[in-house]
C-alpha cells in the first residue's frame, strides 16, 4: 500500500536572479518516510524547501502540500519547520518559547511530550540567548514539534549538536516516523542520511539527478573501498592501475578503486606484512561525488 503523499513538486522550475535554481524537478514525500535531499552548496536545496513552505512561488510547475497550496493556512498548520536560521526571541526562556509556540495551535502537543522528545528538560528555565549552538538547535526542534506535525522540514538539524544529542535526535525521528510522520531532511552529515533516510534525492545544478534508497544510490557507483594496515606508501599505491585514490590514516591505508581484485593481488604481492584487510562498496560520499560530477 503506497503511503499518502504529504508534499510534492511537479515539474517545478524557479529562477533566482540570473541563476536557474531549479529546473523541472519532480519530487514527492510520503507519510512515514524520511526523504533526504542532498547535494552540494548551490544545488537548489534551499530553494526547493522555500517552495514547499510557500515562501517562494514556482515559475513553472506546481507545489502541493497535503493536496493544497503551501500558502493554505490549514495545510501549514500540519507541518513543523526547523530551518538553519530560527528567528526565536533571544530574551525569552525556553519554557516561554514553547508556551508561545504551543499557543498557535488548537490542539498542541503536551509540554511533557515535547520536552521528552527533544531532550530539553534541563534547559526549560534558561534564556534562549544563553544556550550553546547545539542546545539552541534542540530547542528549535522542540518548537517544530509543538503542533503535532504530520510533516517535518529539517534543514541541517544537528549542526552544533554533540554526539549524545545527535543520537537522541535520531531516536526521536525514528519514533515520529514510526507514528506516521514524514520528514524532509537536508544534511551535510552523510552518516545522518545513512542512519535515517528511506529515500535520497540528489540535486545538482537545480536538477534532481538521482533518487532512490541509500543502497540504490551507492549501487550506482561501481567503486570499492579497500582498507588495510600496510607499510606501503600512498604514493606507491596511487600509481597502480584501477586505483582512484589512496590515503594514509595513521597505520591504516584507505584505497578507492574501480575494481577490488587486481588491487588486492598487488597489495598481497607487495606487502608480506599486510593485515586487517577490508573491502566494501564505495560509501555514500563517494557515490554523491561521482553522481554530481557526472551531472556537471
Amino acid at each position: 500500500m503506497q503511503a499518502r503523499t504529504m508534499v510534492e513538486l511537479c515539474g517545478v522550475s524557479k529562477r533566482r536572479g540570473a541563476i536557474q535554481a531549479l529546473a523541472g524537478v519532480d519530487l514527492a514525500v510520503g507519510g512515514g518516510e524520511v526523504y533526504a535531499l542532498l547535494g552540494p552548496n548551490g544545488a537548489g536545496k534551499t530553494t526547493a524547501i522555500a517552495l514547499m513552505l510557500g515562501l517562494l512561488r514556482p515559475d513553472a510547475g506546481s507545489v502541493r502540500l497535503f493536496g493544497s497550496t503551501p500558502q493554505d493556512l490549514a495545510a501549514r498548520r500540519r507541518i513543523g519547520v526547523m530551518l538553519q536560521s530560527a528567528g526565536l526571541a533571544d530574551a525569552l526562556s525556553v519554557g516561554e518559547l514553547l508556551a508561545q509556540a504551543r499557543s498557535y495551535y488548537p490542539q498542541p502537543r503536551s509540554l511533557a511530550d515535547i520536552v521528552a522528545l527533544a531532550g530539553i528538560e534541563p534547559l526549560l528555565r534558561q534564556r534562549y540567548e544563553r544556550l550553546s549552538g547545539g542546545q539552541q538547535r534542540r530547542v528549535q526542534f522542540a518548537v517544530a514539534l509543538c503542533g503535532r506535525p504530520e510533516l517535518l522540514f529539517l534543514d541541517e538539524p544537528t549542526t552544533g549538536m554533540d554526539t549524545e544529542s545527535r543520537e537522541q535526535f535520531w531516536r526521536t525521528i525514528r519514533e515520529l516516523v514510526g507514528q506516521g510522520c514524514a520528514v524532509l531532511l537536508t544534511t551535510h552529515y552523510l552518516e545522518e542520511a545513512e542512519a535515517l533516510a528511506d529515500r535520497v534525492g540528489v540535486l545538482a545544478q537545480g536538477r534532481l539527478v538521482a533518487e532512490g534508497s541509500i543502497a540504490a544510490i551507492r549501487g550506482r557507483v561501481g567503486q570499492r573501498q579497500i582498507r588495510c594496515i600496510s607499510s606501503l606508501s600512498e604514493e606507491q599505491v596511487r600509481a597502480w592501475p584501477q586505483v582512484h585514490s589512496a590515503l594514509r590514516e595513521g597505520e591504516w591505508l584507505r584505497i578507492v578503486a574501480a575494481e577490488a581484485e587486481p588491487v588486492l593481488r598487488s597489495l598481497l604481492a607487495a606487502d608480506s606484512g599486510l593485515r586487517e584487510l577490508e573491502v566494501q562498496r564505495a560509501g555514500l560520499a563517494e557515490a554523491l561525488q561521482t553522481i554530481t560530477r557526472e551531472a556537471a
